[in-house]
């Protein structure tokens, strides 16, 4: 595999730490057990997302990334996500984990553009981009219901 490859695995490894922390973070602070338990499928979903991505960097003998960065997370919009839901509602919290999943929309999106991901890589990451899709407008469809239900 090449250079070129493991880095959009390890791009796409630490989105989704990010969006686990930020998942975690998100359950403790919601108010809602709903809400609670929608985040804490999200991370758990995220969690899975990292294995079997750090799976496939070893199996091509890769070094896999093992943790988010601050830079990468600042960059998706998770970091402001855990300074936001501080004391915040939980339409607040819904807004900051749709942006957060935006962004992972983003870079899963931009990792399927690459024509030279193999094949095998390429499936796994589609799979992984149509849960993001997923957990996005189920984060979506809640912060409507929410907003439609606090006015």
């Amino acid at each position: 595999m090449g250079d070129t490859t493991v880095s959009i695995l390890n791009d796409l490894i630490e989105t989704s730490k990010d969006g686990e922390k930020g998942f975690t973070k998100s359950a403790e602070d919601a108010g809602n057990a709903e809400l609670k338990a929608v985040f804490m499928e999200g991370a758990r979903r995220c969690s899975d997302a990292v294995r079997e991505l750090q799976a496939l960097v070893r199996s091509e003998g890769g070094d896999p990334e093992d943790t988010g960065s601050v830079a990468s997370a600042l960059h998706r919009g998770w970091v402001s996500l855990r300074e936001a839901v501080t004391g915040r509602d939980d339409e607040a919290i819904l807004e900051e984990c749709e942006r957060g999943e935006d962004v992972a929309k983003a870079a899963y999106r931009s990792a399927l553009e690459k024509t030279d991901l193999p094949a095998e890589i390429r499936t796994v990451v589609q799979k992984q981009y149509d849960g993001v899709l997923r957990n996005h407008d189920e984060v979506r469809n809640l912060r409507d219901r929410f907003k439609a239900t606090a006015h």
